[in-house]
């Protein structure tokens, strides 16, 4: 069984180390360790599973996680890896979003076992400025605050600049680095590349101010196959909150995974044995087209994220997309499979009687382009209703079509679909 150093290793989640003797210590006696996770929303993103699971790591293999939630650094907003000044949020909407996160840690950790989660808000409410600057900025200069890359990076950009709220974020996060050495006797900070600075911060705060021995370690940001941070895409970002991203929509997101991306993913995003990971490598090499490796990513993440009720549901809501099992599908997974989908309301009045042509139904939602096209996509085979083949040209659509006494699901050819609902 590999030692949680070559785990790290070959799961490519080492990028920078303050200390190289590290990895001897990560595979010897127990030590406390934290990550941060930026409390900007009530909830968290895919691309924070990373370091959600690296906690989870570490605790499996004997070692303390802290999850340290910013509700006092949340109030400043930290500078890294943004382009722009971030809005600040007021206390009570803060103070909510922490209470959501708190209970999206607690399906992951398990704080029986030693684990801890803890707000920053708790010491740095009540800090004093005078105080703070006397206790912990006169340990920085600004030359060297400057020279970290979360700052430079504003700097260089004369439109964004960065505001001196931003600036203090790095002494913020570096006291507590050293309230949590205090506290807990927490002797290493994780977090993305990006974070590289504010730790090496709080690594240098605890050795002049106690003269202690800690560490940081970073690990590599995932990004997608345009660059971006994983998680975020054009419709906007994807979320562990269910009622934000739904199972189905996480499952799919991650099943959608481009082939070059598979293989980090399996790495940062599991727990998936070292054997299982390789073999699933090999797969994806040889045989592209079965998708094993994205449909074992996405059952995975959902699994961990919501529950393998939840990823069972959602690997057959997908199934059911292009199956006459729709049917079967409880009207939550009905919405969440075709929640992008163009959709017309109809009166129900149109489905009574004799019901509604489908060939008129076909061109007056848009499906085809006129009747004429609804015609021949019936004829051709190519018309569906609730994923069956129209019957013929004399189909029409009635109240025995309705699903949940509310839905009919149109669909033309092998892709294009339309959710009737009945107002």
């Amino acid at each position: 069984m590999p030692t949680l150093s070559e785990d790290l290793a070959f799961r490519g989640l080492i990028h920078q180390m303050t200390d190289p003797a590290l990895p001897a210590r990560l595979d010897g006696e127990p030590l406390t360790a934290y990550a941060g996770f930026d409390p900007s929303a009530p909830s968290l993103q895919l691309g924070n599973l990373v370091g959600v699971l690296n906690l989870v790591r570490l605790q499996r293999a004997g070692h303390r996680p802290i999850a340290l939630a910013g509700g006092g650094t949340g109030m400043v907003g930290d500078p890294s890896g943004k382009t722009e000044e971030r809005s600040l949020l007021e206390a009570e909407a803060l103070e909510a979003n922490v209470a959501a996160i708190r209970a999206q840690l607690e399906r992951f950790l398990d704080f029986d076992a030693g684990a801890l989660l803890v707000d920053n808000g708790e010491w740095l409410w009540d800090v004093g400025l005078l105080e703070f600057l006397r206790d912990v900025g006169k340990h920085f200069t600004v030359n060297a605050m400057i020279a970290r890359e979360s700052v430079k990076a504003r700097l260089e950009g004369r439109e964004q600049g960065i505001s001196y709220t931003e600036f203090s974020y790095m002494l913020l996060q570096a006291y507590d680095f050293l309230r949590l050495f205090d506290r807990h006797g927490c002797r290493l900070q994780l977090g993305g590349s990006d974070q590289w600075g504010n730790i090496v911060s709080g690594v240098e705060l605890i050795r002049r101010v106690r003269g202690g021995q800690a560490y940081g370690l970073t690990t590599p940001l995932l990004v997608d196959e345009q660059g971006r941070k994983l998680g975020k895409t054009e419709t906007g970002t994807v979320w562990l909150d269910a009622g934000r991203t739904s199972p189905y929509q996480l499952f799919q997101y991650l099943l959608n995974t481009p082939d070059d991306r598979v293989g980090p993913y399996l790495r940062a995003l599991t727990l998936l044995p070292r054997e299982r990971v390789e073999e699933l490598d090999a797969v994806t090499a040889g045989h592209p087209e079965r998708r094993e490796g994205q449909r074992a990513l996405a059952r995975e993440v959902v699994t961990l994220v919501h529950g393998g009720a939840e990823a069972a549901a959602a690997e057959r809501a997908g199934r059911a997309l292009f199956g006459e099992e729709i049917a079967e599908l409880d009207e939550a997974s009905l919405l969440a499979v075709f929640a992008e989908a163009p959709s017309t309301v109809l009166p129900r009045s149109a489905l009574e009687g004799e019901g509604l042509s489908l060939v008129e139904a076909l061109a007056e939602c848009g499906l085809t382009p006129s009747r004429s096209a609804a015609r021949k996509a019936v004829e051709q085979g190519g018309a569906y209703v609730n994923n069956r083949r129209a019957s013929g040209l004399d189909h029409r659509l009635t109240s025995a079509d309705l699903l949940h006494d509310r839905y009919v699901v149109l669909r033309r050819g092998r892709r294009d679909h339309h959710l009737l609902r009945v107002g």
